[in-house]
């Protein structure tokens, strides 16, 4: 049973790191990328927002739901309990993002800037509070090992890091950074989502009764962020329909890997 703890661990967090690197290669675009639209920009997170969506719905929310089933509780408590975990994933960061100073990536500093941290140490810790929950999205979707779960959720994941992460990298770059300093901390996104799957795998590995509540905890966390950050923040300039189409291809795009590598 260690060594099998012992080897789920490690596939988690090593998917949650080739996930991360989807952040890497999205942030060394800027090197080519002078600069991109409001709309493009919007498009891009909108069609992540879509990656996550649809890996909360079929990666978290699903298998979440069929572990407390196997673990013999009735259909509907099942579905209360994996509710129960999301609304409880979703509270515990939205306390947090409410009590941690931070800088939103598009939307600029908000009432913590009174506190006179850097721009730059706020986007760290910004990009700390958005990409922890996912990475902790890929520990634990290889709860048990499952890798048909865990497959799709961890190729969706680094897919959606991409444009994240040109987006973000772009967004440090119109601040006045330099390319070097918008790419680094574009690329820190990437690193946090590593820590975040080895918390998760580990979690899963050693509380396997509570697997149902921390599936539908990580997909709780994951659609806070869509609905409190990324939606807003992707329909502030008018672009709602753009933004819109592109977080159902996004959608779409998750469901088709599901489907494939599952």
């Amino acid at each position: 049973m260690i060594q099998s703890n012992v080897n789920v661990i490690l596939l988690g967090f090593a998917a949650s790191v080739i996930a991360s690197f989807g952040t890497t290669m999205g942030a060394a675009a800027i090197v080519f990328v002078r600069k991109i639209s409001n709309r493009a920009q919007d498009m891009l997170l909108a069609s992540a927002a879509g990656v996550m969506l649809a890996a909360s719905v079929f990666s978290l929310l699903i298998p979440g739901t069929e572990q407390a089933e196997a673990m013999d509780y009735s259909p509907e408590m099942a579905v209360s309990i994996v509710v129960a975990g999301m609304i409880l994933g979703a509270v515990i960061l939205a306390l947090i993002h409410h009590y941690t100073p931070h800088e939103n990536f598009l939307k600029g500093r908000d009432h913590w800037e009174k506190k006179r941290m850097s721009g730059i140490s706020l986007f760290v810790i910004a990009i700390t509070l958005h990409n922890f929950p996912e990475g902790m999205a890929v520990g634990v979707g290889f709860a048990e090992g499952n890798l048909s779960n865990g497959i799709p959720l961890a190729t969706g994941i680094f897919l959606q890091n991409i444009p994240e992460g040109l987006a973000i990298a772009v967004s440090i770059l119109t601040l006045g950074y330099s390319r070097l300093v918008a790419f680094t901390v574009a690329v820190l996104t990437g690193l946090v989502e590593p820590l975040g799957g080895l918390f998760g795998a580990t979690l899963v590995s050693i509380a396997i009764p509570m697997l149902p509540w921390i599936l539908g905890g990580a997909a709780g966390a994951m659609l806070f962020i869509i609905s409190n950050e990324i939606i807003p923040a992707t329909h502030r300039d008018g672009h709602e329909n753009a933004a819109t189409f592109s977080l159902m291809a996004g959608f779409g795009l998750m469901m088709i890997l599901d489907g494939v590598l599952a």
